[in-house]
């Protein structure tokens, strides 16, 4: 792939202060990934958007509602060019739903928790990967619960099937640790709570309260799923925070003095941290996985892209 022209990032923190599902480190993981961003991976600050829920703003410009997300994820494909280097960094809640694939009643499929629950879909980051120019690429790294198999479609390189894992696994949780996860029976009772429909259906739920601003999932027939099957190998590289099956970890150190952080997020920049020359997006993904299982958590990052894309430099670092 042709070395990147533009780097343009879009990160996103969601600590859904003040409510029942609070977690602490997010908005300081995508802090920390932006200072990376500009001093290893070439990135200038005014192409980097943050958008965080912190109380005041602090320094968002928007909140990171569903809508305003997406907006976001649009403006960057907007302008972007063969041989441009994308990066999406989302930490927060992820949460599993209902697959509306025909064929597939049992299955369930992935999306994040935006602060206002206008969830965005695998769906959705289907839609955006088949926008992007030929010879860019798109990176996303999602530090949230059951974020492996968040593009759809896009080919595992690392994960569960690879590792031969079927068992559905929660972190373990201490006082100072939560899992970045909220129950679909939580969100479907958010969500009724909001539209006063009385009907079990998510989709009929987001299509009231956010209309036009919902998940592609919920908006197009159940028998166009296949909308975006590519015709080209594409430029998706998902780096996801766990298997699908499994939850990532919040943590909230009780040392005084020490940050908030989450698991994955605090993994790949300690591996960034000790191995300064090009990492692959396979040993960035393995080694994250080795620093994880050496602090104890029960989670397993992996790998979804197409085969050219595994062992090219994370970032297409200079």
């Amino acid at each position: 792939m042709e070395q990147g022209k533009k780097r343009i990032g879009v990160l996103v923190g969601c600590n859904y202060p003040k409510t029942r599902y609070e977690l602490h480190g997010c908005i300081n993981d995508v802090l920390a990934m932006r200072d990376t961003l500009v001093t290893r991976f070439g990135f200038e600050p005014s192409h980097i958007e943050v958008l965080t829920d912190e109380p005041g703003g602090g320094g968002s410009l928007a909140m990171p509602t569903g809508a305003n997300i997406k907006k976001a994820l649009d403006r960057m494909v907007d302008q972007a060019e063969s041989g441009d280097v994308l990066f999406f960094h989302y930490s927060g809640h992820g949460t599993r739903i209902p697959s509306v694939k025909p064929f597939h009643p049992l299955s369930q499929d992935e999306a994040i928790v935006p602060c206002d629950f206008n969830l965005i879909t695998d769906i959705d980051f289907r839609q955006v990967v088949d926008r992007i120019p030929n010879g860019a690429s798109f990176t996303i790294l999602s530090d949230s619960c059951h974020s492996g198999g968040l593009i759809d479609k896009e080919k595992e390189q690392i994960g569960p099937s690879s590792l031969h894992s079927t068992t559905t696994t929660t972190t373990a949780t201490s006082p100072s640790q939560r899992p970045k996860m909220i129950p679909f029976e939580a969100v479907q009772q958010h969500l009724s709570s909001l539209t006063n429909i009385n009907t079990s259906d998510i989709g009929t739920h987001l299509l009231a309260h956010f209309g036009g601003d919902a998940s592609l999932k919920f908006r197009l027939p159940p028998t166009a799923k296949d909308w975006f099957e590519s015709a080209r190998t594409d430029s998706g590289i998902l780096l996801s925070g766990c298997q699908t099956n499994e939850t990532s970890a919040d943590m909230n150190p009780t040392v005084i003095g020490e940050k908030a952080y989450g698991a994955f997020s605090n993994a790949v920049q300690t591996v960034l941290k000790e191995h300064l020359g090009k990492l692959s997006n396979k040993e960035v993904v393995m080694l994250a996985r080795k620093a994880l299982q050496a602090q104890h958590f029960e989670q397993h990052p992996c790998l979804y892209c197409s085969d050219e894309n595994v062992d090219a430099a994370f970032l297409l670092q200079p």
